[in-house]
């Protein structure tokens, strides 16, 4: 796990990007933050009040916040009449609005937070300031399983309960880049418990689709489907199974077809397998936002950060 991270700072280490902490009333983030400014790879912005916080670290505080007019007007335009002048300004107190509001005026390159807020206040100022990419509708979430020098990607594990054709699709196709980031060379396997027609029913023929869609999304993607899961990782099967398939039994990206499949299969890589479960990480936003568990540790932040750092790369 050491050497991932490493790897991971040897490519940042001159990308000179920032990452917005807005929960600066927490002792993690704070412990997490002057650990990362120590090693002066990625530079921590703090959201909170500065006379709270060590002076070592960059902290920014809303309620002294010299451009918000700037970002009011910003926010109020992004939204679209959505929000008058009188509530964006009410509005961008709130720290995780706040945060997100300065990654989208790119005054920093992600945000990680959820230490001490649920998911959805996290994920609802991206949404909606930030929001999908073009061509994405939707955001889903991945998984980077390591296991010494082990590495694959899992998803969706975290976000779309009831993927259609459309959503694999695009979950695929996000999940391969989130591969490239992260130096794992995507070859996506679309998993299903058929392999190339074995088994004919609305469920695999969503699977078929799928692949199909996400091979018109990205031509030049490598990818395969429908397979089970032997065929898309061990090279005899899928010789035997699957012949003419383009991954080969060396899939490196897994796309389950649905969240309950892709819970349940990355909680049992990581409880019978023994692969750490690096995630979830959000993928599909213009600017990368990620979601911590409020029992979180102060490391759990730190990697965090630099996996949102390296996001902001892609």
């Amino acid at each position: 796990m050491a050497d991932f991270f490493q790897e991971i700072k040897e490519r940042l280490k001159d990308a000179n990007l920032s990452i917005i902490l807005p929960e600066g009333n927490d002792e993690r983030i704070i412990s997490a933050a002057l650990k990362l400014q120590e090693e002066g790879i990625i530079r921590p912005i703090i959201i909170g009040n500065e006379e709270e916080i060590p002076s070592a670290l960059t902290v920014i505080n809303p309620k002294k916040y010299e451009e918000m007019d700037e970002l009011v007007a910003a926010f109020v335009e992004r939204r679209k009449g959505k929000a008058t002048e009188a509530q964006a300004r009410e509005i961008l107190q709130d720290v995780n609005y706040f945060g997100t509001m300065l990654v989208y005026m790119q005054q920093a390159s992600g945000l990680v937070s959820g230490a001490a807020h649920t998911t959805a206040e996290t994920v609802r100022p991206a949404l909606q300031i930030i929001k999908t990419k073009p061509g994405i509708s939707k955001t889903s979430g991945s998984f980077i399983m390591v296991k010494e020098d082990i590495r694959y990607v899992f998803a969706d594990c975290a976000i779309t309960i009831a993927p259609t054709s459309e959503d694999l699709a695009e979950i695929a196709v996000e999940s391969a880049k989130t591969a490239a980031a992260f130096g794992i060379e995507p070859k996506v396997a679309m998993l299903s418990f058929s392999t190339k027609g074995s088994a004919k029913s609305e469920e695999t023929e969503k699977v078929v689709k799928a692949t199909e869609l996400a091979k018109q999304l990205d031509t030049n993607l490598l990818i395969e489907g429908e397979l089970q899961f032997d065929a898309s990782i061990v090279p005899s099967i899928a010789a035997s199974k699957a012949p003419a398939a383009v991954v080969q039994g060396d899939a490196t990206v897994f796309v389950f077809p649905s969240l309950e499949a892709g819970n349940i299969g990355y909680k049992i890589a990581q409880r019978l397998g023994g692969f750490e479960a690096i995630g979830p990480i959000l993928q599909g936003l213009n600017a990368p936002v990620n979601d911590l568990s409020r029992g979180c540790s102060a490391d759990d932040v730190y990697k965090l950060a630099y996996i949102t750092a390296a996001q902001a790369l892609i």
